[in-house]
């Protein structure tokens, strides 16, 4: 059987990042549990023809309107460790609205809510391992972390693999954010990888007075790897 490279930890936020308040409580005291496989763990999620349309990828419509806020296209390319294409893999996104505020019961930012836009998305990359998604900028937010606490704005990716226990959670940020350096969730990231967490302005794939385009590429593995979450 083929190995791998282990996680060198030069890359991924650590469990345990104290400025980032809630790691205190949800990061694990006392060493992982190594558990056997069950079918759960070795079956992959069967979508199904039709289950993911190109509607899904689509956030600005809503059966009743069109979501408010700067239209943007985000698109990119999923790739493992040799830089290989990883084709037909679910990529779901989840985001703040343009003023900055989740539609969830929790979120309480004292914004409107946009009752055209629900902040979620989802696609499956193509034979070339790419996908696109149009949607609205988010806005940054406060959080309660620290005082004068604001994430700045960004975008929620979970990509799903062969099973549903393999499935990788990251966030995507905009270039040149005053907010990057104020942030632990950002700074949690060791400093060598953190640009990877930002997309990239992409004229070229903007639609003339439509939407402007960033590229936001994902790696699973290797030494250009993505940092990523702990979702446990």
């Amino acid at each position: 059987m083929a190995g791998y490279r282990r996680d060198d930890g030069a890359t991924h936020p650590p469990l345990l990042s104290p400025g980032y308040k809630s790691t205190v409580l949800r990061a694990p005291s006392q060493a992982p549990i190594l558990l056997p496989h069950t079918l759960t763990e070795i079956t992959g999620p069967l979508l199904g023809e039709g289950r993911v349309t190109a509607a899904d990828a689509d956030l600005t419509k809503h059966p009743d309107g069109e979501a408010t806020g700067q239209r943007i296209i985000v698109h990119g390319q999923v790739r493992d460790s040799d830089g290989r294409p990883v084709p037909n893999t679910l990529v779901e996104l989840w985001q703040a609205n343009a003023g900055g505020r989740y539609l969830h019961k929790w979120d309480q930012h004292d914004t409107p809510l946009d009752p055209y836009f629900t902040g979620v998305g989802r696609a499956l990359t193509d034979s070339q391992g790419r996908y696109r998604f149009v949607t609205i900028k988010p806005g940054a937010y406060p959080w309660g972390n620290h005082y004068n606490a604001w994430r700045p704005a960004h975008i929620h990716f979970s990509l799903f693999g062969r099973a549903f226990t393999q499935r990788l959670v990251t966030q995507m940020y905009f270039p040149d954010d005053p907010l990057f350096a104020y942030d632990p969730v950002y700074n949690s990231v060791p400093e060598a990888a953190r640009s990877r967490l930002i997309s990239r302005f992409d004229l070229a794939n903007s639609v003339e007075a439509w939407a402007l385009a960033f590229e936001f590429d994902i790696v699973l593995r290797g030494r250009e790897q993505t940092p990523m979450e702990s979702v446990k």
